[in-house]
């Protein structure tokens, strides 16, 4: 299993694009490894046949330098592959002697996957995990049982059909409450660590504000007539109006070390993307220095890449201040989990028509409510409060922006 970023320690196979046979060239794509955070496509190292693959589609948490396959050398052939595999890192043993001349190498490790014991198959009886737990509460024998899934694979449904007498004749008996075990995969582990070491790591408190987007949605409207196809959304302000704002108040942009504050000097903005493993935060780099049109580009390819797991480790690692949007589902207002080593993050609520105090009178404006969450120990309360309003004045008059 190599190793994609100098954190991994771990890797899953989400499948090999190469089979058992076939010759494998140095730059043909091999595999995918799923990471922590995306499935990145791996590329050969070296050239011959692939003889034998350890750790098949699906293997998960695979350490760092342990074999996942065999790849042989010109002459070759699989007879020449050890019969067990070692879970270990493989390292040649201590004073190997030379190698004859005309013997057969060794072949080549590409590398390494704990090899799942086996059962012989006359003691194997294929059933599913629910089914397996449903027979151990019902007292089932499933040796007994004539699958009907695929494959005649005992399901839920012949175990029920097995408990039926007894279940007719028993009225009163209680209706078999079931679930599933969704295991977790790399990204889902990783957001687990992150987000309980922020929360006990990081001293969190809390700003709100309330902005009227009236300004930003006329503008919008302009820009989508005038920009021939290009359709803006107003997240694109928001990334753009908290990266103006993050120049102008620096002490935003910085993170925690344990011997001094770092300040970044560079404005990057994460930006939280929800995908179907959890998760992710790709990065529009320099995000003050762009503008509205590359902004709304960059983000729409970056989340896409981010959906569909392929986005390169420096397109989400960094980062110096991040945003999180639920405003597309309605959700009026929440407090995000700041992402480390950042010390701030701006969850962006829906925009809603409200009613406001204008000029003394009553009215109806579009209102959408930010919320700082920050690390109390780079940003104080003051600084915090500067910021939102350095941002809502933004919002607030858009043009400000395009200057």
């Amino acid at each position: 299993m190599p190793a994609l970023a100098p954190s991994m320690a771990e890797g899953s196979i989400a499948r090999w694009l190469k089979q058992e046979g076939e010759v494998v060239k140095i730059g043909d794509l091999l595999m995918e490894i799923e990471t922590d955070k995306a499935v990145v496509e791996c590329e050969a190292q070296n050239e011959g046949v692939l003889g034998k693959i350890i750790a098949a589609d699906g293997a998960q948490s695979v350490p760092v330098g342990q074999v996942i396959a065999w790849l042989l050398k010109p002459g070759e052939t699989a007879s020449a592959l050890p019969q067990s595999i070692s879970t270990q890192p493989v390292s040649p043993p201590a004073g190997k002697p030379a190698p004859v001349a005309g013997a057969t190498a060794a072949p080549e490790v590409i590398a390494t996957a704990t090899a799942a014991p086996t059962l012989p198959f006359s003691a194997r009886v294929f059933a599913s995990p629910l089914a397996r737990r449903l027979a151990k509460e019902r007292n089932v024998d499933l040796a007994r049982l004539t699958g009907s899934g695929p494959h005649g694979r005992i399901v839920k449904v012949d175990i029920e059909a097995a408990v039926a007498p007894a279940s007719r004749a028993s009225p009163a008996v209680e209706p078999i409450r079931t679930y599933e075990d969704i295991p977790h995969n790399s990204m889902r582990r990783m957001i687990a660590r992150k987000l309980v070491e922020a929360k006990q790591t990081i001293p969190h408190f809390y700003l709100s504000i309330d902005c009227t987007l009236d300004s930003v949605l006329g503008l919008r409207r302009e820009l989508d007539d005038s920009a021939e196809g290009e359709k803006f959304s107003v997240n694109d302000f928001v990334i753009k109006a908290a990266a103006l704002a993050l120049k102008k108040l620096p002490g935003v942009n910085a993170s925690w070390e344990e011997a001094a504050i770092r300040r970044y000097h560079h404005v990057d903005i994460s930006v939280a993307v929800a995908t179907p493993s959890g998760l992710i935060t790709p990065i529009i780099r320099s995000a003050d220095q762009k503008g509205l049109a590359q902004i709304s580009a960059e983000m729409k390819a970056l989340a896409e890449r981010g959906r569909q797991g392929k986005l390169a480790a420096e397109e989400y690692q960094g980062g110096g201040f991040t945003i999180s949007n639920l405003g597309m589902y309605g959700i009026r207002e929440f407090a995000a989990i700041i992402n480390p080593p950042q010390s701030a993050i701006l969850a962006i609520g829906a925009g809603e028509q409200r009613a406001v105090v204008k000029d003394g009178a009553l009215a109806i404006a579009t209102v959408m409510t930010c919320t700082l969450s920050a690390d109390h120990r780079v940003v104080d309360g003051a600084l915090g409060a500067e910021y939102l309003a350095i941002f809502k004045k933004l919002i607030e008059q858009p043009l400000t922006m395009l200057l």
